[in-house]
């Protein structure tokens, strides 16, 4: 019998965690006379009721493991955590707001038993989706691809399968700090294959991802995987110095030829802001860098764990 490990991302999801747990125990009895399956929920501290309730779930389905993280560590580390504590064949990451079907479960492990390591999975936003939040996708898809050498799917969900040997290459391999984890599935190859899945409106509870956190997701992930808004800053100084140099060229023309120079403070006040600017963009691009490497260089444990229920 092959072994299904089904990790799941817990935050701030005590209205919705029993609906999803009964519904994700219907699809994986359906699987039993293939599969041995585990669910290990991962914790990250918060205000409701979410562990309580976990608690009391682990208690009735000995299949379920919990993992509580002693403070936030936010939603990727969660799903490191649960590749590091899985042995299963197959790995299937979801979030638990419903948003990911668990009946795409079995159709993910169809193309797993064909021999493919990854499937990922694309969304197509529900009509009711709001047009901001369309937009704002749309954007950084386009924008990371546009950035990164590594392809990254448009609409790419963190609700994936991988193989138990995907999951050993980010158990011992690649630990960096930074994870952007969508990035990284698609750095490490394999044999893969994509589904598309419509994406439901929560039914309960509201969103973790403001769209500031996206915002700061999205910077994320391309100081993850590009260097060239750093390869940009020399394209633009060498850009502002040129027309600083044809500046000082028509003043000095100007000055020995009609004998006078404009006033001129209206343009050099522009050119102090504009450069000011420019610089100050770039030295916070430069920050965002020096910030990962700094993050790399403490070494900092990924997550702490405070609590297990289930697992040894």
């Amino acid at each position: 019998m092959n072994r299904l490990s089904v990790i799941s991302p817990v935050f701030n999801e005590e209205a919705v965690i029993c609906d999803f747990h009964k519904i994700l125990t219907v699809e994986l009895n359906r699987l039993s006379p293939k599969y041995e399956a585990e669910i290990i929920y991962v914790v990250d501290p918060s205000p409701d009721r979410s562990l309580e309730v976990l608690r009391q779930i682990a208690r009735d389905d000995k299949r379920v493991k919990v993992i509580v993280f002693s403070s936030r560590f936010g939603h990727q580390m969660a799903l490191l955590a649960g590749i590091d504590h899985a042995d299963g064949d197959a790995i299937v990451m979801l979030d638990c707001d419903l948003q990911h079907p668990p009946s795409l479960i079995p159709i993910m492990l169809n193309e797993f038993e064909k021999g493919y390591d990854i499937v990922f999975t694309t969304r197509e936003d529900a009509q009711e989706t709001g047009f901001i939040r369309k937009i704002s996708s749309r954007v950084f898809y386009g924008l990371i691809n546009r950035l990164s050498e590594i392809p990254i799917a448009e609409s790419a969900a963190d609700f994936r399968l991988i193989s138990a040997r995907v999951g050993r290459v980010f158990r011992t391999q690649i630990r960096e700090r930074n994870q952007f984890l969508r990035g990284l599935i698609s750095w490490v190859g394999f044999k893969r294959v994509g589904i598309v899945f419509e994406a439901r409106n929560r039914l309960k509870g509201q969103t973790k991802y403001s769209l500031g956190r996206l915002v700061r997701f999205g910077l994320q992930g391309v100081v993850a995987f590009s260097k060239k808004p750093l390869q940009a800053a020399i394209v633009v100084g060498f850009g502002f110095a040129l027309c600083a140099l044809l500046i000082a060229a028509d003043s000095l023309f100007a000055y020995f030829y009609r004998g006078n120079l404009p006033s001129g403070w209206t343009t050099l006040a522009i050119l102090i802001s504009g450069f000011s600017g420019v610089q100050l963009i770039f030295l916070g691009i430069i920050g965002e860098y020096i910030g990962a490497i700094f993050d790399e260089v403490k070494a900092r444990p990924h997550y702490i764990i405070e609590e297990k229920i289930n697992l040894s």
